[in-house]
């Protein structure tokens, strides 16, 4: 029976999803996402309050799941130039390979009034602390943890949804930019 349960949930999850990228927060009705997912309006709230619970909800899953991702790649024993090569690269991977998922979230961080009810402090928390214990030991500038997450990562997000170029062509991008990023940022 829970297995059941689980199921439902996931199929309403990627009902959401595909909706919003879709039609948007306008176009995306509880009866749309019921009808998508095969079930009725009311399991709909079986899981979510509303609309906008929901939507929070599956924001912060899938940017709890990006940065989880991210850190799993990373282990005590590298170094600076390692770590910040590690980060970039995972980070790209994940968008390549979640596209779909990573979509939903930079479309509902860009509507102000959704992003704003709910931060992500907690998804931010173990790349925080990462940063925090990069400045400590020294192995890269003590800049805000802002700018850092913000020069780190928005290159490789430009880069992944660049439709016109060749995986080739954004792998030697890729390259390029983490050696900018390592040469800014390193000590």
């Amino acid at each position: 029976m829970r297995k059941k349960d689980d199921d439902k949930q996931q199929r309403i999850k990627v009902s959401v999803t595909e909706l919003m990228l879709e039609e948007g927060w306008s176009g995306t009705s509880i009866a749309k996402i019921a009808h998508r997912a095969g079930v009725s309006p009311a399991t709909v709230y079986t899981y979510f309050d509303n609309k906008e619970d929901m939507l929070q909800c599956i924001y912060r899953e899938y940017a709890d799941d990006i940065f989880r991702y991210m850190l799993s790649k990373v282990n005590a024993s590298m170094q600076g130039p390692q770590i910040i090569d590690t980060l970039m690269r995972s980070f790209y991977q994940y968008l390549t390979d979640n596209e779909e998922s990573f979509s939903f979230v930079m479309q509902f961080s860009n509507c102000k009034a959704m992003s704003q009810s709910c931060p992500l402090e907690n998804s931010m928390k173990g790349v925080r602390q990462l940063l925090d214990e990069m400045k400590d030991r020294q192995m890269i500038r003590s800049y805000s943890d802002e700018s850092l997450a913000a020069v780190i990562f928005t290159p490789v997000k430009a880069l992944a949804y660049k439709e016109n170029l060749s995986s080739d062509r954004k792998s030697q991008l890729l390259d390029e930019v983490i050696e900018m990023v390592q040469t800014a940022l390193l000590r």
